[in-house]
């Protein structure tokens, strides 16, 4: 079966600097992958680059069989991406934002309600604008976005962060589910204890290199 991720050598630059400096990496179906590493050790970098987002300098970058040397937006509307900004509009409500990013992908109604109930959002909290929430409602409004858009890769950064304890083992439930149904799950965090007990393996980034950890 071909992995969902598969980095040779892979090297990007931002900012003149080399962000991942020779990475390798593969990923199949149903995993669910912590990164660890220190700050600025290349994690966000290498999400941001299985997103699409980073361009390729040198090497070989393949995610659910597009290459991003060629081209790297035709893989962006099947993974979904939650960085440490939540990427909503505060002028909306919880239920448009949920509903606008599950438009890209053709969410029916009853998937965004049910994405919206995932997360704890039904309800009143639906109708309340963005901008009035919690950082932690805002999280979950988030992670409802990424549930509505289906994706077949998960890439997270400090996906726990803002939420409370209830917020946290609903997230955690969620991915689990995602990656039983198929889809595939790469979590960047420095919460080792929750995000170890959840992930089927473990690597190491380190100075823009990737290093085998084995299980957690």
């Amino acid at each position: 079966m071909e992995p969902v991720v598969h980095l040779a050598d892979v090297v990007a630059v931002l900012g003149g600097f080399p962000v991942l400096a020779g990475a390798d990496l593969t990923v199949q179906r149903g995993e669910i992958l912590l990164l660890r590493g220190p700050n600025g050790a290349g994690k966000t970098s290498l999400l941001r680059l299985c997103a699409g987002l980073l361009p390729v300098e040198r090497g070989s970058a393949t995610v659910l069989g597009c290459d991003l040397a060629v081209d790297r937006t035709v893989v962006r509307s099947r993974v979904g991406l939650l960085g440490h900004a939540n990427g909503l509009y505060a002028d909306l409500t919880v239920a448009d934002n949920v509903a606008f990013w599950g438009a890209t992908v053709g969410a029916t109604k009853d998937e965004v309600a049910g994405s919206l109930a995932r997360m704890g959002l039904d309800g009143r909290l639906a109708d309340v604008h963005v901008g009035r929430l919690s950082a932690g409602q805002r999280r979950r409004t988030a992670l409802a976005c990424l549930v509505a858009r289906r994706a077949e890769l998960w890439l997270l950064d400090e996906p726990h962060a803002g939420l409370d304890a209830a917020g946290r083992d609903e997230l955690d439930a969620t991915l689990r589910e995602a990656a039983a149904s198929g889809a595939t799950v790469m979590v960047a965090s420095h919460e080792l204890e929750r995000a170890g007990a959840l992930a089927t393996r473990v690597v190491e980034v380190v100075g823009g290199q990737v290093r085998q950890a084995g299980t957690p």
